[in-house]
């Protein structure tokens, strides 16, 4: 339950109550904002290799390299609708096989590129925002032709630099203005080939980059440069595939652009050279609280371009930019939010096991929601604040989120509303269908880390207040086909443990429900109870039997058992190898079928920070029941105003 100020508990105990409830609306997706990418400049620029950046004072650096293999810079002081993206600089002749990188930190700016030998890497450095540059410093002459370049800079003047031979990545770092030496990545994974690098420093060095691994499979890949937060200094994590194509299904990957306006976003290119070929820009961007390390990413999606070489990505003030030598594009970072409680004449919420949503009808005798625009769009997502008028003023507890899923005009005599349609995280899940085939042999990832991957390609978060030992110590063979739904993985992982979990907003929470959990809160003493119907039934279950990899463990619910109305429950798991999970993957089931055995139900004054999962006490001496304690399962909320008022919400209960 959501802790609440104490003149907001009050408020909702007391016989004589106002509701009170925020309704805001803003353009984001599971807490992350929508970027609206507006273009600014369309040319005819060759579509080649490029790199964009933005230093201190707000200006616009690009560089690219022609069909020619002529670098050319760009600076545009202050970027906006009205400016001029066409103006170019030629620095000269540059590596035919190579690609050019910039970074920058304060006044400090830094381009790297391959002379026209492929193998001496250069740097031009200026440090007065990109107004002009000091002489080509070389930084390495290579073994072999450089492939790949990108760079980073720390808050101390830390500068590392990134490059490809063939299927190794080089780092060569500058500290207090000196070079030292290169050195191959440590990496562990077996690459065959490294087709594009982007790298933003955070708190280490954040790499992207694309290739091939040793049996021909496509890979987008994350990892690591230590810098002393997420990994330790100069040494290399291992590698996390976001995508993944297998050998011969005649998609590549290329060209990957990184950087961290709010969260971690990422742009990359997937190439199909099948019958109908296409070279087209995705992107991808980490959960809402999620770092760089936990490799929690966003199933990627099409951006509206053809290109070999993709679009790079960088930000400043208020915008996140993206650049192609053709082309610039700006979004605005914070999206509007738009607040429409007062147009608000009904709510109906409701939250269930793998399900929740919200219909909300709106005023619309002035035609105010005729034309409906950001934020008020499809997908955008609307925040549900309940509350009461108080002592104190109008307080609300922050709630549920739902995106929205369709909206409807609905007119008769002298009447016009406009109803939305939102649903939960939960609809999220299962509108995510994978691309692609997952697999995890067994020992790789455990159900948490199973249940965390699930979520973030819904672009959701999970966190536990509590969880089972078998969660994070039962690491089973776990796969994904094409087409399945994230929901029904989920549901899979979940029939492995007792743990439950509920959403709210863009996060998951966990919790595993205890028999000795205690009451959070209280209703039918000083919180009343309108109506109520307390159930008692059988869980449906008296013995689970479970067949395992050569094992076999049971576990029974004698009084059912004995009682004849159990039914006999099979389990088939070749993930199970021990004694040990086969009897306690028995007991999880025993265990859930208590738990959802019905308890009936109870319709109260609205409780603000009331969730499911939480164990509440009943007080009802018509029933006989004192302080009984019971498990929220769902809850439904109805709220409206005018001559039908109603504020309550029906608490749908079942076994501690």
């Amino acid at each position: 339950m959501r802790t609440l100020p104490a003149a907001l508990l009050a408020a909702q105990r007391s016989a004589s109550t106002v509701p009170y409830v925020k309704l805001e609306v803003t353009d984001r997706l599971a807490g992350v904002p929508r970027l609206r990418w507006e273009r600014l400049y369309s040319g005819s620029e060759d579509d080649y290799h490029h790199a964009v950046t933005m230093p201190g004072d707000g200006s616009l650096i690009r560089a690219r390299i022609s069909a020619a293999n002529i670098l050319y810079l760009q600076r545009v002081t202050s970027p906006g609708a009205s400016s001029d993206f066409s103006v170019w600089t030629s620095l000269g002749g540059v590596s035919d096989a190579s690609s050019v990188a910039l970074t920058s930190r304060g006044a400090t700016v830094l381009l790297f590129y391959v002379d026209t030998d492929r193998r001496t890497i250069k740097v031009q450095e200026s440090t007065n925002n990109g107004q002009s540059f000091g002489s080509a410093i070389t930084i390495v002459t290579a073994a072999s032709d450089v492939g790949r370049l990108a760079a980073g800079v720390n808050a101390s003047g830390v500068v590392a630099l990134f490059y490809t031979l063939a299927a190794t990545v080089y780092v060569v770092k500058r500290t207090s203005g000196t070079w030292g030496s290169s050195s191959a990545w440590t990496v562990t994974d077996s690459i065959a080939a490294v087709t594009g690098l982007g790298c933003v420093y955070r708190l280490d060095w954040d790499i992207a980059l694309t290739g091939t691994d040793a049996d021909g499979n496509a890979h987008v890949w994350t990892c690591l440069y230590g810098d002393g937060d997420g990994q330790s200094t100069n040494t290399w994590s291992s590698l996390t595939s976001v995508a993944l194509a297998s050998s011969g299904s005649d998609v590549e990957f290329h060209a990957p652009f990184l950087a961290c306006p709010d969260v971690y976003r990422l742009f990359f290119i997937e190439k199909y050279t099948g019958d109908i070929s296409y070279t087209r820009p995705y992107w991808s961007h980490t959960t809402s609280f999620s770092g760089y390390a936990d490799a929690l990413w966003r199933e990627p999606q099409p951006f509206d371009l053809t290109s070999s070489y993709g679009v790079a990505l960088t930000h400043g003030g208020n915008y996140a930019w993206l650049s192609a030598p053709s082309g610039v594009w700006r979004s605005p970072l914070a999206p509007n939010i738009l607040d429409i409680s007062n147009d608000l004449l009904e709510l109906h919420m409701d939250s269930h096991p793998f399900r929740g949503g919200i219909a909300i009808t709106l005023r619309n005798d002035d035609g105010r929601f005729n034309d409906p625009a950001m934020p008020l769009g499809l997908g955008a997502e609307v925040r549900v604040s309940l509350g009461y008028h108080t002592a104190e003023g109008d307080l609300a507890s922050g709630g549920p989120a739902y995106w929205i899923t369709a909206w409807e005009h609905r007119t008769g005599p002298g009447d016009a509303r406009f109803v939305v349609h939102a649903a939960d995280g939960w609809a999220l899940l299962d509108a995510w269908r994978a691309r692609q085939q997952f697999a995890w042999p067994a020992g790789e990832r455990n159900i948490y880390q199973h249940l965390a991957f699930l979520f973030a390609r819904a672009g959701l978060d999970l966190t536990s207040s509590s969880f089972s030992s078998t969660l994070v110590d039962h690491y089973p063979a776990f796969a994904i086909n094409p087409g399945d739904s994230g929901l029904r993985a989920v549901q899979r992982l979940l029939d492995m443990v007792p743990d439950r979990i509920f959403i709210e907003g863009s996060r998951g929470y966990l919790s595993n429900p205890l028999g000795n959990d205690a009451s959070v809160y209280g209703y039918g003493i000083n919180h009343p109870i309108f109506e109520a119907v307390h159930r008692s039934a059988t869980s449906g279950i008296g013995h689970v039997q479970v067949y395992g990899k050569g094992i076999y463990g049971e576990q029974f619910h004698w009084e059912e058992a004995v009682g004849g109305f159990g039914r006999v429950a099979k389990v088939l798991d070749g993930s199970l190898d021990t004694d040990a999970l086969a009897d306690d993957r028995a007991a999880t089931a025993l265990r859930r079928a208590e738990v959802e055995a019905s308890s009936g139900s109870i319709l109260v004054p609205v409780n603000c920070g009331q969730q499911p999962n939480d164990v509440i006490d009943i007080t009802d001496l018509r029933a006989g029941l004192n302080q009984a304690a019971r498990r929220v399962l769902g809850l439904e909320l109805t709220y409206a105003r005018a001559a039908h008022a109603r504020y309550h919400m029906r608490l749908h209960l079942g076994g501690v």
